[in-house]
């Protein structure tokens, strides 16, 4: 991943995660490696594990300690209520932006492709000129 897709990423990776916790609980190395497998592979656990407390001290999520086969328990994240509505104002954050940047997108190619045309019929106009 470049640095513009990884810079974009840390933006939105809050509610992506909230998103995989409103499918099913998981506990950090499984957000993490569903995350990979969804073409994420830049992802550092650590990374993971901190959005996970900053999300937990908001109150976004509801955690449960569940024993494991090796070592500690470990912390399973289900998405709460509070989370729940936080997510649904991402999404909708998410759709309004994705539709002004693509309307933006479009705008600038139509531009561009004008631009072209122009372009080449000045260069015709001068070509019969000559």
């Amino acid at each position: 991943m470049g640095k513009q897709a990884t810079e974009m990423l840390k933006g939105t990776l809050e509610g992506i995660v909230l998103a995989i916790l409103a499918v099913r609980p998981a506990y950090g190395y499984e957000i993490t490696a569903g995350l990979r497998a969804q073409g994420f592979t830049d992802i550092a656990e650590g990374t993971i594990y901190a959005l996970l407390v900053r999300i937990e001290q908001r109150n976004l999520v509801d955690v449960e300690k569940v024993p494991s086969e090796k070592g500690p328990p470990r912390k399973v994240y289900s998405l709460n209520a509070r989370g729940t509505e936080y997510l649904e104002e991402f999404w909708g954050t998410w759709s309004f932006l994705a539709e002004r940047i693509e309307q933006l997108r479009r705008s600038v190619d139509k531009q561009n492709a004008d631009t072209h045309v122009v372009d080449a019929d000045a260069a015709n106009q001068q070509t019969e000129r000559d």
